[in-house]
């Protein structure tokens, strides 16, 4: 009886740590962003306090996942992959989601505050997007994708209120126009794997159709590549980051991207891009080398 009950305790366990989408928290290194780009890395406290805002949005984060699965848990359970979450399988009660969702919410505010009245405001202005985009904006097609986007841009905001740095619109601009490359990718990637019944699992997908979303993520995707080459050689930005060679890295984006569209158009994938990111190892390869790359330029004037 012990053995069995102590079994039954460790299945809820992994069942409720899925509900929280760990592999989700990759989304919220780009609060990292600002961090780096500002060269501050070394700078103890600010590492402190930059890591300790991720925590705060990954629980806010896992708080709105948990949200959008007691919403959607009817329609998870049409969705060939989704149908085998803790919620839409049975195996965690809406009960129980409903007050893990609360108290994940409850402490990624409560340690929000504790780090500045910035950085909460975001938090909670990430928190209210999130609440509309999981009654409202999935819904509306376009604007789905775009809401999404926005929370990325609020992320790579906080990560500079949080240290009290300018906060470049480079930065801005550009994880707004990749977040756009990946969202769309991500509704191509569920048309083509629900086919006809794409509008039961998701309304806004009767309004999309493949060849419309590739037109989306041919301009998004010239946009990206555009909007980071011109960052950067602007002037403006090498005065003030302190070198002209962050241009090396051009190549790395190049090749993510096309990575990227290839996982989408050629193996048929993108449905998760934190997934991608994770298991493809030439992306996740190609991604590392960024980092790299950035880092000597920036640090040590490679």
């Amino acid at each position: 009886m012990k053995r069995a009950a102590a079994a039954g305790a460790g299945t809820l366990a992994r069942d409720l740590w899925q509900l929280l989408r760990p592999t989700q928290w990759v989304k919220n290194t780009v609060l990292f962003a600002a961090l780096i780009f500002s060269k501050h890395l070394f700078v103890l406290d600010d590492v402190v306090r930059v890591v300790a805002a991720f925590v705060c949005f990954c629980c806010v984060a896992s708080g709105a996942y948990v949200m959008n699965d007691l919403r959607d848990c009817e329609r998870d359970r049409e969705h060939p992959l989704k149908a085998r979450r803790p919620l839409p399988a049975g195996r965690v009660s809406r009960g129980a989601a409903l007050a893990l969702g609360l108290v994940l919410a409850a402490v990624g505010l409560g340690g929000a505050a504790l780090l500045g009245t910035g950085f909460v405001v975001l938090t909670v202005g990430y928190l209210l997007l999130q609440v509309a985009y999981t009654f409202s904006f999935k819904e509306m097609v376009i604007l789905d994708v775009m809401s999404i986007a926005a929370g990325f841009v609020i992320r790579a905001a906080a990560g500079g209120v949080v240290i009290d740095v300018p906060v470049s619109p480079w930065l801005i601009i550009c994880t707004f126009l990749l977040a756009l490359f990946l969202g769309f990718a991500k509704r191509r990637h569920e048309l083509v794997l629900l086919e006809g019944r794409a509008e039961e699992h998701r309304a806004a997908l009767r309004d999309y159709s493949p060849y419309f979303l590739d037109q989306m993520i041919a301009v998004v995707t010239a946009s990206v590549v555009v909007a980071y080459a011109i960052y950067t050689a602007s002037p403006e930005v090498q005065e003030k980051l302190g070198t002209d060679k962050l241009y090396l890295t051009i190549p790395f984006v190049l090749f993510g991207i096309f990575r990227y569209l290839y996982l989408v158009h050629q193996r048929e994938e993108g449905g998760n891009p934190t997934q991608l990111l994770l298991t493809d190892r030439p992306l996740l390869a190609d991604v590392l080398l960024w980092i790299l790359t950035a880092g000597l330029v920036l640090y040590w004037g490679a």
